[in-house]
Protein backbone atom coordinates (compact mmCIF):
# COMPACT_ATOMS: atom_id res chain seq x y z
CA UNK A 1 0.00 0.00 0.00
CA UNK A 2 1.65 3.42 -1.10
CA UNK A 3 1.83 5.80 2.14
CA UNK A 4 -0.12 8.39 0.43
CA UNK A 5 2.30 11.25 2.66
CA UNK A 6 4.75 13.54 0.65
CA UNK A 7 7.92 13.82 2.09
CA UNK A 8 7.58 17.34 2.54
CA UNK A 9 6.16 18.67 5.46
CA UNK A 10 3.47 21.11 3.99
CA UNK A 11 0.81 23.01 7.17
CA UNK A 12 -2.27 22.08 7.46
CA UNK A 13 -5.37 24.24 8.01
CA UNK A 14 -6.62 25.12 11.31
CA UNK A 15 -9.91 22.96 10.37
CA UNK A 16 -7.78 20.04 10.41
CA UNK A 17 -6.49 20.30 13.52
CA UNK A 18 -7.85 20.20 16.96
CA UNK A 19 -6.06 20.74 20.32
CA UNK A 20 -4.97 17.46 21.80
CA UNK A 21 -2.42 16.07 24.21
CA UNK A 22 -0.13 17.67 26.78
CA UNK A 23 3.43 16.42 26.83
CA UNK A 24 6.42 17.98 28.82
CA UNK A 25 3.89 20.50 30.13
CA UNK A 26 3.83 21.37 26.31
CA UNK A 27 0.26 21.52 24.86
CA UNK A 28 0.02 19.86 21.19
CA UNK A 29 -2.44 19.04 19.24
CA UNK A 30 -2.55 15.79 17.20
CA UNK A 31 -4.84 15.73 14.55
CA UNK A 32 -5.99 12.39 12.26
CA UNK A 33 -7.47 12.38 9.03
CA UNK A 34 -9.53 9.87 7.97
CA UNK A 35 -11.79 11.39 4.97
CA UNK A 36 -10.67 11.76 1.54
CA UNK A 37 -7.12 10.70 2.53
CA UNK A 38 -4.77 9.82 5.86
CA UNK A 39 -2.94 12.73 7.05
CA UNK A 40 -1.85 12.56 10.75
CA UNK A 41 -0.52 16.07 11.67
CA UNK A 42 1.09 17.37 15.50
CA UNK A 43 1.36 20.59 15.73
CA UNK A 44 -0.11 22.17 12.74
CA UNK A 45 2.47 19.88 10.50
CA UNK A 46 1.73 17.04 8.31
CA UNK A 47 4.19 14.52 9.54
CA UNK A 48 4.99 11.00 7.22
CA UNK A 49 3.84 7.28 8.31
CA UNK A 50 4.70 4.42 6.73
CA UNK A 51 1.74 2.41 5.51
CA UNK A 52 2.04 -0.38 7.98
CA UNK A 53 1.15 2.57 10.57
CA UNK A 54 -1.35 4.25 8.89
CA UNK A 55 -3.50 0.83 8.65
CA UNK A 56 -2.75 0.41 12.44
CA UNK A 57 -4.05 4.25 13.51
CA UNK A 58 -7.30 3.96 10.99
CA UNK A 59 -7.78 0.52 12.59
CA UNK A 60 -7.77 2.20 15.81
CA UNK A 61 -9.41 5.24 15.13
CA UNK A 62 -12.98 3.09 13.97
CA UNK A 63 -12.79 1.13 17.02
CA UNK A 64 -15.54 1.73 19.77
CA UNK A 65 -13.37 0.54 22.48
CA UNK A 66 -9.95 -0.85 23.26
CA UNK A 67 -8.80 -3.95 20.99
CA UNK A 68 -6.56 -6.88 22.33
CA UNK A 69 -2.93 -7.34 20.55
CA UNK A 70 -3.36 -10.48 19.24
CA UNK A 71 -7.19 -9.57 17.68
CA UNK A 72 -5.74 -6.65 16.25
CA UNK A 73 -3.02 -8.74 14.63
CA UNK A 74 -5.08 -11.18 13.34
CA UNK A 75 -7.55 -8.47 11.54
CA UNK A 76 -4.22 -6.20 9.63
CA UNK A 77 -2.35 -8.75 9.17
CA UNK A 78 -4.78 -11.93 8.07
CA UNK A 79 -2.31 -13.98 5.66
CA UNK A 80 0.84 -14.83 7.94
CA UNK A 81 1.14 -16.95 10.59
CA UNK A 82 0.18 -15.48 13.98
CA UNK A 83 3.94 -14.85 15.59
CA UNK A 84 4.65 -12.93 11.95
CA UNK A 85 1.23 -10.86 12.28
CA UNK A 86 2.39 -10.26 16.07
CA UNK A 87 6.05 -9.17 15.57
CA UNK A 88 4.26 -7.11 12.44
CA UNK A 89 2.15 -4.86 15.20
CA UNK A 90 5.06 -4.31 17.30
CA UNK A 91 6.86 -3.01 14.74
CA UNK A 92 4.39 -0.56 13.66
CA UNK A 93 3.54 0.13 17.33
CA UNK A 94 7.01 1.27 17.51
CA UNK A 95 6.97 3.02 15.06
CA UNK A 96 4.02 4.78 15.96
CA UNK A 97 4.91 5.87 19.46
CA UNK A 98 8.52 6.13 18.85
CA UNK A 99 8.71 9.86 18.56
CA UNK A 100 7.08 10.17 21.82
CA UNK A 101 4.11 11.48 20.98
CA UNK A 102 0.76 10.31 22.82
CA UNK A 103 -1.10 8.53 19.84
CA UNK A 104 -1.40 4.92 20.44
CA UNK A 105 -2.91 4.00 24.67
CA UNK A 106 -1.10 0.99 24.86
CA UNK A 107 -1.24 -1.27 27.84
CA UNK A 108 -0.02 -4.84 28.43
CA UNK A 109 -3.09 -6.62 26.38
CA UNK A 110 -4.89 -3.60 24.89
CA UNK A 111 -4.40 -0.99 22.49
CA UNK A 112 -6.57 2.16 21.18
CA UNK A 113 -6.08 5.09 19.80
CA UNK A 114 -5.31 7.91 22.43
CA UNK A 115 -8.37 10.12 23.45
CA UNK A 116 -5.79 13.25 23.18
CA UNK A 117 -6.17 12.98 19.81
CA UNK A 118 -8.77 14.29 17.36
CA UNK A 119 -10.16 12.42 14.73
CA UNK A 120 -12.24 13.88 11.42
CA UNK A 121 -14.20 11.02 10.95
CA UNK A 122 -15.76 11.30 14.31
CA UNK A 123 -17.07 14.69 14.57
CA UNK A 124 -18.27 14.05 11.03
CA UNK A 125 -19.74 10.93 12.69
CA UNK A 126 -21.75 12.80 15.61
CA UNK A 127 -22.85 15.32 13.49
CA UNK A 128 -24.48 12.66 11.10
CA UNK A 129 -26.22 11.56 14.29
CA UNK A 130 -27.28 14.71 15.33
CA UNK A 131 -28.50 15.64 11.83
CA UNK A 132 -30.48 12.37 11.52
CA UNK A 133 -32.51 13.00 15.51
CA UNK A 134 -35.23 15.30 14.76
CA UNK A 135 -36.23 15.60 18.21
CA UNK A 136 -32.96 17.85 18.39
CA UNK A 137 -31.62 21.55 16.96
CA UNK A 138 -28.63 21.51 14.57
CA UNK A 139 -28.67 25.11 13.85
CA UNK A 140 -24.95 25.16 14.98
CA UNK A 141 -23.98 22.54 12.88
CA UNK A 142 -25.53 23.92 10.12
CA UNK A 143 -22.63 25.19 8.52
CA UNK A 144 -20.40 25.00 5.22
CA UNK A 145 -17.94 23.29 7.38
CA UNK A 146 -20.39 20.38 8.19
CA UNK A 147 -21.05 20.34 4.99
CA UNK A 148 -17.79 19.80 3.97
CA UNK A 149 -17.03 16.78 6.51
CA UNK A 150 -19.64 14.78 5.27
CA UNK A 151 -18.69 15.48 1.41
CA UNK A 152 -15.63 12.90 1.36
CA UNK A 153 -15.83 9.08 1.97
CA UNK A 154 -13.59 7.29 4.05
CA UNK A 155 -10.09 6.32 2.95
CA UNK A 156 -11.79 5.78 -0.77
CA UNK A 157 -8.39 5.50 -2.25
CA UNK A 158 -7.12 2.58 0.01
CA UNK A 159 -6.98 -1.33 -1.30
CA UNK A 160 -9.66 -3.15 -0.18
CA UNK A 161 -9.71 -5.66 2.50
CA UNK A 162 -12.67 -6.98 4.32
CA UNK A 163 -12.52 -4.80 7.73
CA UNK A 164 -11.97 -1.59 5.80
CA UNK A 165 -15.03 -2.18 3.20
CA UNK A 166 -17.28 -2.60 6.13
CA UNK A 167 -16.32 0.61 7.59
CA UNK A 168 -16.18 2.34 4.35
CA UNK A 169 -20.06 1.16 3.03
CA UNK A 170 -21.46 2.01 7.07
CA UNK A 171 -20.06 5.66 6.72
CA UNK A 172 -21.04 6.27 3.16
CA UNK A 173 -24.74 5.06 4.00
CA UNK A 174 -24.66 7.28 7.11
CA UNK A 175 -23.12 10.61 5.55
CA UNK A 176 -25.61 9.95 2.30
CA UNK A 177 -28.98 10.33 5.20
CA UNK A 178 -27.09 13.13 6.63
CA UNK A 179 -26.86 14.95 3.37
CA UNK A 180 -30.59 14.49 3.05
CA UNK A 181 -31.22 15.46 6.55
CA UNK A 182 -29.06 18.34 6.04
CA UNK A 183 -30.26 19.73 2.85
CA UNK A 184 -34.20 19.59 4.48
CA UNK A 185 -33.15 21.19 7.30
CA UNK A 186 -31.84 24.20 5.20
CA UNK A 187 -34.36 24.44 3.15
CA UNK A 188 -37.46 24.28 6.04
CA UNK A 189 -34.84 27.72 7.63
CA UNK A 190 -35.32 29.21 4.16
CA UNK A 191 -31.60 28.94 3.65
CA UNK A 192 -32.00 28.00 -0.07
CA UNK A 193 -28.72 28.49 -1.49
CA UNK A 194 -27.14 26.20 1.15
CA UNK A 195 -29.77 23.63 1.09
CA UNK A 196 -28.75 23.19 -2.77
CA UNK A 197 -25.32 22.87 -2.05
CA UNK A 198 -26.22 20.00 0.44
CA UNK A 199 -28.75 18.61 -1.96
CA UNK A 200 -26.21 18.44 -4.63
CA UNK A 201 -23.36 16.70 -2.68
CA UNK A 202 -25.53 14.43 -1.83
CA UNK A 203 -26.91 13.82 -5.88
CA UNK A 204 -23.22 13.60 -6.51
CA UNK A 205 -22.31 11.31 -4.26
CA UNK A 206 -25.36 8.85 -4.96
CA UNK A 207 -26.55 9.76 -8.49
CA UNK A 208 -28.97 7.21 -8.46
CA UNK A 209 -30.51 7.51 -4.78
CA UNK A 210 -33.93 8.93 -5.60
CA UNK A 211 -33.95 10.14 -2.24
CA UNK A 212 -31.41 12.31 -2.69
CA UNK A 213 -32.90 13.87 -6.19
CA UNK A 214 -36.29 14.22 -3.93
CA UNK A 215 -34.61 16.42 -1.61
CA UNK A 216 -32.75 18.93 -4.05
CA UNK A 217 -36.07 18.95 -6.30
CA UNK A 218 -37.86 19.80 -2.96
CA UNK A 219 -35.02 22.80 -2.22
CA UNK A 220 -35.20 24.56 -5.62
CA UNK A 221 -39.18 24.42 -5.29
CA UNK A 222 -39.15 26.21 -1.76
CA UNK A 223 -36.64 28.39 -3.22
CA UNK A 224 -38.91 28.87 -6.31
CA UNK A 225 -37.10 27.71 -9.06
CA UNK A 226 -39.40 26.02 -10.75
CA UNK A 227 -37.36 25.63 -13.45
CA UNK A 228 -34.64 23.95 -11.74
CA UNK A 229 -36.66 21.20 -10.02
CA UNK A 230 -37.99 20.56 -13.54
CA UNK A 231 -34.08 19.65 -14.59
CA UNK A 232 -33.36 18.21 -11.62
CA UNK A 233 -36.20 15.58 -11.88
CA UNK A 234 -35.17 14.93 -16.09
CA UNK A 235 -31.40 14.35 -14.24
CA UNK A 236 -33.12 11.81 -12.45
CA UNK A 237 -35.07 10.12 -14.96
CA UNK A 238 -32.34 9.87 -17.76
CA UNK A 239 -29.90 8.06 -14.74
CA UNK A 240 -32.51 5.70 -13.77
CA UNK A 241 -33.63 4.82 -17.11
CA UNK A 242 -29.81 4.56 -18.45
CA UNK A 243 -28.55 2.71 -15.44
CA UNK A 244 -31.12 0.21 -14.08
CA UNK A 245 -33.73 0.87 -16.85
CA UNK A 246 -36.63 2.63 -13.81
CA UNK A 247 -38.84 5.47 -14.09
CA UNK A 248 -39.02 7.56 -11.30
CA UNK A 249 -41.67 7.05 -8.57
CA UNK A 250 -44.62 8.23 -8.60
CA UNK A 251 -44.13 9.93 -5.36
CA UNK A 252 -41.14 11.95 -6.93
CA UNK A 253 -43.22 13.11 -10.02
CA UNK A 254 -46.22 13.89 -7.83
CA UNK A 255 -43.24 17.37 -6.66
CA UNK A 256 -43.19 18.89 -9.91
CA UNK A 257 -45.90 21.82 -10.98
CA UNK A 258 -48.40 21.53 -13.50
CA UNK A 259 -46.63 20.04 -16.51
CA UNK A 260 -47.49 18.27 -19.78
CA UNK A 261 -45.06 15.61 -22.15
CA UNK A 262 -43.39 16.67 -25.30
CA UNK A 263 -41.21 13.84 -26.71
CA UNK A 264 -40.74 12.61 -23.52
CA UNK A 265 -39.69 15.35 -21.63
CA UNK A 266 -41.11 17.31 -18.98
CA UNK A 267 -42.77 20.51 -19.94
CA UNK A 268 -43.84 23.38 -17.49
CA UNK A 269 -47.69 24.28 -17.92
CA UNK A 270 -47.93 27.82 -18.77
CA UNK A 271 -50.22 29.78 -16.38
CA UNK A 272 -53.80 30.72 -17.30
CA UNK A 273 -53.53 34.15 -18.91
CA UNK A 274 -55.18 36.46 -16.07
CA UNK A 275 -58.09 38.94 -17.24
CA UNK A 276 -57.44 42.95 -16.23
CA UNK A 277 -60.30 44.30 -14.42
Amino acid sequence: MASGIPAATPKITEAEIGTGASMNGQTQSISLRLLKGFALAIDHTRVPVCSSTQRLLAFLALQDMPRSRTYVAGILWPDVTASRANANLRSSLWRATRAGHPIIDVSAHDLAISNDVTVDLHEAVAHAHRLLDNSRSCDDILTMQTLAGLSSDLLPEWPENDWMLIEQEQYHQLRLYALEAMTERLTEARRHGEAVAAGLTAVRTEPLRESAHRVLMKAHLAAGNRGAAVRQFEQCRRILREELGLEPSPSLRALLPPHTERNGRTRLQPSAPQLKV
